[in-house]
């Protein structure tokens, strides 16, 4: 027994019980009927003629529904004679290399057969002009080829900063079609500037007439579709600030104000830009942004496979596991730290050999005496939060909480022959 385990051995892990979030639920039952009620009413396609290249931007999120509704816009643009593709448009995501890119989009199910038209990735960029505040403007290559442009991004809070544009078309605009090298320029004087910096570069490319509309997609807490907004270039400034006040009241979160002890089972680029949802956790890589709950200890216990080894966000938690170290790439990595001047979230955390003792740790410095009282919550991933692993410890606070139920009875946690939990 080393070191390590003599100090950890006697840390009591706490019995949990199931309990069950519930969360404001509006759905779109209908998701194709809805999308082309969508096109129709807006009139959407007015713009469009016969023969037009059209690039489709697509990001890295691993947004609901989107490969259906983006392979639903391809078939309506092919119906009124123009020519669709598909381009990344993800900033520095992938390792920031056109082959990550274009493989991030294939596990997300946007692959060539599925969607009828090509996916055409590079890295390539094109001055189109300069902002109001001196930064020069750059977008995708082949998006600068093409005879128009169609944005399709959910609307949503970022996980780095506060502005009237966070994650949305205006960030796509700005970061996902300026790939690494636009990204790399918005991100220069870092986050402080961002909520400055994206719509000053996205008017100017909303100016150029390049853009023909764009598709704004909200979800709510349950990861579901419940809104789609065609809007149309000149509409984008003055709509998708009031679309994202909508977004942050569906977003899911953590229905507790304080916690000792947070377990994530698993973080990824394909859950967040910063591997987890770091509002939901109220813990954060920078100081342009607050709130949440107020959560001591935080411990990750695995990254997703389709976040391809890039553990971004590791370095905002305390401890995490010999197995999620392992799938650490460094080059997968590191390129979002030096393009968004943040090297916090790729930092590497307290290291322990398997999930039991990362548990262990976390409730050992807490902070408090009796670590049987510990407040406790384990959760899948920061996506998924209808239902939850909360200590017994808590049991009298989600009684009085009619947003909690307790689904089932307290059990002990199992742990297999490597001390990873089942």
């Amino acid at each position: 027994m080393d070191t390590i385990d003599r100090l950890l051995e006697g840390i009591p892990i706490p019995r949990v019980v199931q309990v069950k979030q519930k969360f404001e639920r509006p759905v779109i039952v209908d998701l194709k009927k809805e999308f082309l009620n969508q096109i129709e009413a807006k009139n959407l396609f007015s713009r469009l003629r016969k023969g037009m290249k059209v690039a489709i931007t697509v990001g890295s999120r691993g947004i609901s529904n989107q490969p259906f509704l983006v392979k639903l816009l391809i078939e309506e643009l092919k119906k009124v004679g123009t020519v669709p593709f598909v381009i990344p448009a993800m900033g520095s995501h992938g390792g920031a290399t056109a082959e990550g890119q274009r493989s991030m989009l294939e596990e997300m199910g946007f692959t060539e057969d599925y969607l009828g038209v090509p996916i055409k990735a590079t890295m390539e960029t094109v001055q189109i002009g300069t902002s109001s505040n001196g930064l020069p403007v750059y977008i995708d290559r082949y998006a600068s080829e093409a005879d128009g442009i169609i944005l399709v991004n959910r609307i949503k809070p970022h996980v780095s900063f506060r502005g009237p544009f966070e994650s949305g078309l205006m960030k796509m605009i700005t970061i996902g079609l300026g790939k690494q090298k636009g990204a790399d320029i918005c991100h220069e004087l870092g986050f402080g500037k961002m909520a400055e910096n994206i719509p000053a570069i996205g008017k100017v490319v909303l100016s150029s007439g390049r853009i023909l509309f764009g598709i704004g997609l909200i979800e709510n807490a349950y990861h579901e579709t419940c809104r789609i907004i065609p809007l149309f270039p000149e509409e984008i400034e003055t709509t998708e600030p009031l679309l994202l006040e909508e977004a942050r009241r569906l977003c899911p979160r953590l229905l507790f104000d304080s916690l000792d002890v947070l377990i994530i089972d698993e973080i990824g680029k394909d859950i967040s830009g910063t591997g987890f949802d770091t509002n939901v956790v109220g813990r954060y890589h920078t100081p342009f942004i607050s709130g949440g709950p107020k959560i001591t200890r935080i411990a990750v216990l695995d990254v997703t496979d389709a976040s391809h080894g890039n553990a971004n966000g590791l370095g905002i938690v305390d401890f995490s596991t010999l197995r999620a170290y392992k799938k650490f790439k460094f080059d997968q990595t590191y390129p979002n730290s030096l393009t968004s001047t943040v090297p916090m979230s790729a930092k590497i955390p307290i290291i322990l050999k398997n999930d039991r003792q990362a548990m262990q740790a976390a409730i050992k410095t807490c902070n408090i005496l009796d670590k049987t009282a510990v407040r406790f919550v384990r959760i899948k991933n920061t996506n998924s939060l209808e239902s939850i692993l909360v200590s017994t410890t808590l049991l009298e606070e989600v009684r009085k909480n009619p947003s909690l139920e307790v689904v089932g009875e307290p059990f002990e946690m199992k742990f297999d022959e490597e001390g990873n939990v089942l």
